[in-house]
């Protein structure tokens, strides 16, 4: 545990680093609690790509949907109050609302776009020769440590573990969970370990079980480890080009492969347990997502409920739009870093498994704060 806590210091001093404003990047004083670590470039909505081609009304739609949730609340106070007054919605956005461009410490004004969609498998809710790969919910003896409470600088920082006599050791990885008993209810047993394994990167997905019901199924908590990518590791080995690489060219290249699949699979020592949901695919924020609106996004810089502007390139077409925070993935990090969640169906595990677009990233912040600081 002394190496995980050398690490959680060295995290504390790079975070109070970052902090320092430079030159024309502003980070507003009095909203450093909602966007911590984030340098900020104050622009206008008339800076905005492709602004007045925007659907007001369904952002609108997307924005009242969001205040539901304590986050966007907390965020956008009172505007999430009046909204059964708004008679228009345009005037309402650029009235209440200022973007900032979401830049780097390296003033970088680019960052990284890809996509993901909700995952389909079949499963069966009893083990089988053919349904025998289970998919877990939060193992019973899944400890996690919250440290926030005394150091308020780690409260994104989570340590997971299980107790063996009176310490915490490190919970198992994905490798070692295959020997060992999970102490865990299993949900349903799937057919295949590669759709479990992808169902493990979207976070969530539909499942269609061989009793003939649909269950839909959600991230809900992980075993500790850091997320690996398994396409560098095949890189690595020489299985494949980088600029071959995408969910598509991974997944026949383990169906071609099957006696290195744990191999592979093993490399992302990262486990992901699922809990059942009454809805589709479904966020951090505990939404429904929705199709080209809704975004993964690391919460270290970006706060889960905030409300974005995006551009990118996406299915060989310009995507500019308002999106909004409402999921968290373990491959997202960085400040100009998103994932698109592009739905379900054969189009959006397409486009998703080869989007990969630079991205440029506002975040709408309100005036009434802004006058704050």
């Amino acid at each position: 545990m002394k190496h995980i806590f050398f690490l959680l210091l060295i995290s504390i001093i790079f975070i109070s680093c970052s902090q320092e404003d430079k030159n024309s990047f502003e980070k507003p004083q009095k909203l450093s609690s909602i966007v911590p670590n984030t340098y900020l470039l104050k622009t206008t909505f008339d800076e905005l790509p492709d602004f007045n081609q925007e659907n007001y009304s369904e952002v609108l739609k997307e924005f009242a949907n969001n205040c539901r949730t304590s986050k966007a609340k907390k965020i956008y106070a009172e505007l999430c109050l009046h909204l059964s007054d708004i008679s228009d919605a345009k005037t309402f956005l650029t009235s209440n609302f200022t973007p900032y461009m979401i830049t780097t410490q390296e003033r970088k004004r680019e960052g990284l776009l890809t996509g993901y969609y909700e995952a389909q498998l079949y499963a069966s809710l009893t083990k089988s020769k053919i349904y025998k790969y289970p998919i877990y919910e939060t193992p019973n003896d899944l400890i996690i440590v919250d440290l926030s409470s005394i150091y308020p600088a780690l409260k994104h920082y989570r340590l997971r573990g299980r107790l063996e006599g009176n310490k915490i050791v490190p919970y198992d990885t994905r490798a070692e969970s295959k020997q060992a008993k999970v102490d865990a209810k299993v949900i349903c047993y799937c057919n295949s370990k590669i759709d479990k394994f992808f169902l493990e990167i979207q976070g969530s997905g539909k499942v269609a079980l061989d009793n003939n019901r649909t269950i839909y199924i959600g991230y809900d908590n992980q075993n500790g480890h850091k997320y690996r990518a398994i396409g560098r590791y095949l890189v690595k080995i020489g299985a494949l080009e980088l600029k071959d690489v995408s969910l598509q060219s991974i997944k026949n290249w383990l169906k071609n492969n099957p006696s290195r699949v744990d191999e592979v699979l093993n490399y992302n020592k990262s486990l992901v347990y699922f809990k059942q949901r009454t809805q589709g695919a479904t966020g951090a924020l505990g939404l429904e997502l929705t199709p080209k609106r809704s975004i993964a996004v690391d919460r270290k810089y970006i706060p889960l409920g905030s409300m974005l502007y995006l551009n990118a390139n996406v299915d060989d077409e310009n995507l500019s739009r308002v999106v909004f925070a409402q999921d968290t993935g373990g491959a997202i990090k960085g400040a100009i870093r998103a994932d698109l969640f592009l739905g379900a169906g054969e189009k959006a595990l397409e486009i998703s498994g080869h989007l990969k677009s630079t991205l440029k990233l506002w975040i709408l912040l309100p005036k009434k704060e802004e006058k704050k600081r």
